[in-house]
């Protein structure tokens, strides 16, 4: 049972594949080298410490009133813990009963009045395009002009969500793999970090976690969503969609709530801890990341994280007057950080889940067409090589 968190994130790959050669994080010449695969004891062992830090971080981050505190909690600790040197890391099986249960949570917001508001949202889908579009363009510039990233690189790195699908083109395109990711893991955690608190700043309630307004469901009930989202998860991984898992149980989930089938939400003794192991696995992207690479590309990460804010902001503003939408739901709906954490981040501050989920499954749809032409118009301006004296 690989963790989740091995070479860059198994989950991060396409196809859960892990390529060590290629995407494992520079580290300094003293850091032990990769051992063979450790046994399922040793997996276990360290699940077991890293849920337990972001357990710790969770509960400080309750004790000091802090927004959205069990996702900011558990993120800060385990980052500062992977940064110093600790080996961190979720079995993939933890990783993905945490991506169930807040799929279903996230789908029992769904309900049938919900409906009547999509004929509005095709002015959001068009001014998140726009964004989209200029976030890339901006981005990519700032990088290349500031930070040295050759243009295919930049472009990569400054596209806003879709990790996996912006690493296997990175690997395939010859782009700094390590760079692209360091920056794109610094946008999921400064996003994670500063959304809440800027609802905050507005005026707008965060409480620590998700408050379900309805009544539990009954336990069954929840065991048969739970098998009906697997089941769907199973066949969206199969059409490559993006976080199929937490797709599928939404899915699963929107549509019983929809027809009214099964009325109720996730009991709040199950949501809790899910979104502490979200908080965490946020975390474990700094795994085996040395502090030189850190340094490099922190500042980078963190500049290209405040333009796709700017540009995800300028367009949420007209988006939320037309729509008569709150700004902060819009705000966090345009993000441009992980599906799965926006999604978490979402449903913690009220915000409408079928508008939330259907702004960042279309961003994803956007950015699959968008980055590779933006990569290919790159690799056209890219410089020629130059010949090696050797073999002219």
């Amino acid at each position: 049972m690989p963790l989740g968190n091995s070479c860059i994130s198994r989950a991060s790959l396409p196809g859960g594949r892990c390529d060590a050669n290629q995407t494992r994080m520079d580290r300094s010449p003293s850091a032990p080298a990769e051992t063979a695969p450790r046994g399922p004891a040793s997996v276990a062992l360290q699940t077991a410490m890293t849920l337990a830090l972001g357990g710790v971080g969770a509960l400080g981050a309750i004790w000091l009133g802090l927004p959205a505190a069990t996702l900011i909690g558990p993120s800060l600790l385990v980052t500062a813990v992977a940064l110093a040197g600790v080996r961190v890391g979720i079995a993939d099986i933890v990783r993905d009963i945490c991506f169930l249960f807040i799929g279903l949570s996230v789908g029992a917001g769904f309900v049938p009045e919900a409906g009547a508001a999509i004929l509005r949202w095709p002015l959001a889908f068009l001014a998140l395009g726009v964004t989209l579009g200029l976030t890339i363009a901006v981005g990519g510039w700032v990088l290349r002009r500031f930070f040295g990233f050759d243009r295919t690189s930049g472009v990569l790195a400054a596209a806003p969500g879709h990790l996996s699908f912006v690493l296997s083109i990175s690997m395939e395109s010859g782009g700094d793999v390590g760079r692209v990711v360091i920056v794109q893991s610094m946008r999921l955690l400064t996003l994670t970090l500063v959304v809440p608190f800027l609802a905050v700043a507005m005026g707008y309630e965060v409480p620590p976690v998700a408050v379900i307004a309805t009544a539990p469901m009954a336990l069954w009930v929840l065991g048969l969503l739970a098998m009906a989202g697997l089941a769907l998860g199973w066949v969206f991984g199969k059409l490559k969609f993006p976080a199929p898992l937490v797709l599928g149980a939404m899915g699963a989930s929107a549509v019983s709530h929809v027809v009214d089938l099964t009325p109720g939400g996730v009991p709040q003794w199950i949501l809790m801890p899910a979104y502490v192991v979200m908080g965490t696995l946020i975390g474990t992207r700094f795994a085996m990341m040395s502090w030189r690479l850190f340094r490099q590309s922190a500042v980078a990460g963190l500049v290209t994280t405040l333009v796709g804010a700017v540009f995800a902001g300028l367009g949420a503003i007209p988006v939320a007057w037309a729509l008569e939408m709150e700004l902060p739901h819009v705000l966090v709906s345009f993000s441009p950080g992980g599906l799965e954490t926006m999604i978490a981040l979402g449903a913690i501050m009220g915000v409408n889940a079928a508008f939330l989920t259907a702004c960042h499954v279309v961003r994803l749809v956007i950015l699959s067409a968008m980055i590779p032409f933006a990569v290919s118009r790159a690799g056209r301006h890219r410089p020629a090589e130059t010949p090696d004296p050797a073999h002219v």
